[in-house]
Formats: C-alpha cells, sequence, structure tokens
C-alpha cells in the first residue's frame, strides 16, 4: 500500500448520485487523486469525469484494464453487484462499496469470501456507524443493554425507476432500511429470526410499474434476549421519520441521522449530531488503503451479517413465515 504523502489513485464504478457524494468528500482530501470513472451510461461517466479531470470508461473492466488505480469505490445498484466486485478483488484492489451488496445471499456470501481469501481491505457505506451520536448511544448501552428496539424508515419512494422494481432493488427493506438493520445489530447485537408482512398499495400513477412492498412490518429477535420492530413505508411525500428507538432499565435513546435523545424520567433533551460521517468512513477506509492501521467500522464481512437479515426479512414477506437468520440461504430478493 502507498506510504509517506503520495496521493492515492482512486477508480469509480458507477457515476450516479452516491458516487458524486463521495467524490465531493474525496475532492477535499489532498492525498486523492479521482483518476477514472466507469459507468455503462457512458455520458454520465463522460459529465462526472470531465468535472475532475478524470478519465471517462464505458465498463469498470476497461477502467481497471487502463489504469494504475490503488483502490475503487463501487457505487452500483443492487442488482448490479457481483461480477463487478469479483473483477475487482482479482484485480487485487482494496474497494469501498455501497449497500446493499446484492440482491440475493449466494452473490455476497461468495464475495465475502474472495475477500478474505485476498486478505484485501474493504469497506461498506453503513455510514451511520460514524455519527458521533450512535458513539455516545453505545457508550450509554454497553453496561445497559437494550431489551426493546423499535425502528422506522417512514419516507416517499426514491426517483429512480429501478428503486421500485423487486427484481432490481429487492424492495425498501433491503435497499434503504438495511441502514437501520445495521445500527440495531451495531447497538444490540446479532439478529437471530424476523417475521415481516408486507402490503402493495395500487394504483400509484405517478409510479408506473412499481411493484415493491409499499409498506412492511418485521418483528426481531436478537441472540441478546432482546426484541424488537421496523416498520418501512414509501407511501409518503416527504421524509417523516427515520431512525432507531431503544429502551433499556431506566433509559430510552431515540437516534436519526441527525439528532440524539436520551431520556431518563427528567425531560426530553436533544442534541444534533457534529460533523460528516460519509466524510469518517471515506477517511477509514483510504487510511487502511495506505496501510496504517484499520478502522474501518464496517468492511464487507460486517456488512454481509447486515445484508442476510434484510434479505430474510424479504424472503419472511414473501413466504409469511418466520426465518431464522443463520440458516437463511434463501431465494433473491428480486424473486
Amino acid at each position: 500500500m502507498k506510504g509517506g504523502h503520495e496521493r492515492l489513485r482512486i477508480g469509480f464504478i458507477g457515476a450516479g448520485g452516491i458516487a458524486a457524494r463521495h467524490i465531493g468528500v474525496l475532492s477535499g482530501m489532498d492525498d486523492v487523486a479521482i483518476i477514472g470513472i466507469a459507468d455503462p451510461d457512458f455520458a454520465r461517466a463522460v459529465d462526472l469525469a470531465g468535472r475532475l479531470g478524470a478519465r471517462a470508461y464505458n465498463s469498470h473492466e476497461e477502467l481497471i484494464e487502463s489504469e494504475r488505480l490503488d483502490a475503487v469505490y463501487v457505487c452500483i445498484p443492487p442488482f448490479a453487484h457481483g461480477e463487478v466486485e469479483a473483477t475487482v478483488i482479482a484485480a487485487g484492489l482494496p474497494f469501498f462499496v455501497e449497500k446493499p451488496l446484492s440482491l440475493d445471499v449466494a452473490t455476497a456470501e461468495r464475495i465475502a469470501c474472495l475477500v478474505e481469501e485476498h486478505h484485501l481491505a474493504t469497506a461498506v457505506g453503513y455510514h451511520w456507524r460514524y455519527l458521533d451520536t450512535v458513539e455516545e448511544a453505545r457508550g450509554l448501552l454497553a453496561g445497559n443493554p437494550a431489551a426493546l428496539v423499535m425502528g422506522h424508515w417512514l419516507d416517499r419512494t426514491p426517483p429512480p425507476q429501478w428503486w421500485w422494481r423487486q427484481d432490481r432493488s429487492g424492495g425498501q427493506v433491503v435497499e434503504q432500511a438495511t441502514h437501520i438493520i445495521d445500527l440495531a445489530r451495531h447497538l444490540v447485537g446479532e439478529v437471530t429470526e424476523v417475521y415481516a408482512q408486507g402490503a402493495h398499495t395500487v394504483p400509484r400513477i405517478e409510479f408506473p410499474d412499481l411493484d415493491i412492498a409499499t409498506a412492511t412490518a418485521v418483528s426481531l429477535r436478537f441472540a441478546s434476549g432482546a426484541v424488537g420492530s421496523l416498520a418501512a413505508t414509501c407511501l409518503l411525500d416527504w421524509g417523516h421519520r427515520t431512525g432507531l428507538h431503544l429502551f433499556c432499565n431506566g433509559l430510552a435513546i431515540e437516534l436519526s441521522d441527525r439528532e440524539l435523545m436520551v431520556d431518563i424520567g427528567r425531560g426530553r433533551p436533544v442534541r444534533q449530531a457534529i460533523g460528516d460521517p460519509v466524510e469518517r468512513e471515506d477517511r477509514d477506509f483510504l487510511d487502511a488503503v495506505r496501510g496504517l492501521p484499520n478502522c474501518v467500522r464496517c468492511p464487507y464481512g460486517e456488512a454481509f451479517k447486515t445484508h442476510r437479515v434484510a434479505l430474510a426479512i424479504a424472503q419472511s414477506v414473501v413466504s409469511r413465515q418466520p426465518v431464522a437468520v443463520d440458516d437463511f440461504l434463501g431465494e433473491p430478493a428480486g424473486a
């Protein structure tokens, strides 16, 4: 890995909104150079690369073959995962990948095994782990674990049409509310069993061909003995509420991506989150690539555990039966 002050040469696979978010952060780092951007929508790659003085490619293979890279950011839709990561790993490149990892367990598990086999630095974009408010909540829970967990993602329907399709996104829980699942695992521990039901509201004229569940209710059981729920809907025209509530012995905690409320029966004091968690996760990944101590909070193998819970929930919606997470191999979320 690179040492000293030499700039890390970074390639991006995917030129959508989340790639632009990371590029905005990396562009402010003086030890990073964004060299190339690949996207099947070549015009989009050209546009983004042109703003950076980088080169545009219409395939990830071409990017990897043409450039001398130190690491890669993989920012692609759920249905596109698998061969992209396998190609990156075969080239021996550390990579940062945005969630969700895939539409099925087998693909993500195969990539997780390849990562372990090649001993590569990885990171996955579960940036809530980098909120300072989450760190504070984790400290409060250390000696007083949660017994009841309530998660929610009550929001609008995002504009990309692939998001509306079960066979392209995996549905709202897999693509979006997975952040809440990961946060619950981070703060409470492993989920052992899920039982979910979904509802589909039709017609929605403004979202033709939308076939994902527009409302999902999930029961969760944790290895610690805690129980919980997760509610998700994309029926609103605004972001109503997103976060996690935790209830312990004499303590209630409410977390969102913006603030923390800690209630011990003396009012409801709220404080705002400080700093940019995306910048923190990018910095940890790049430091690991450089060979500094690896402080990445969600490497690929850890993210796979979250992803399997989300896929188990998607399977439970279809089967209408409880699903034991450790035993889940399952059908693709797009089935």
